[in-house]
């Protein structure tokens, strides 16, 4: 069976710009992509490897 994963832009994202990244949160696993070439790479991370990504985000 194959699930579709549910996009949506990164709240910090632009809606005026080019520039967009998109999440699906898929359990265990984090998505990412960029909005301009939906088709293309994408990143993914586990839940604990992008927990601990934005706790080094937040504190630089």
């Amino acid at each position: 069976m194959t699930t579709e994963l549910a996009w949506f832009k990164s709240s910090y994202s632009s809606n005026d710009g080019p520039d967009c990244v998109e999440v699906a949160i898929s359990s265990p696993t984090i998505h990412i992509r960029d909005s301009k070439n939906k088709g293309g790479s994408r990143l993914t991370f586990t839940d604990g490897a992008w927990s601990e990504f934005l706790e080094f985000a937040a504190g630089h």
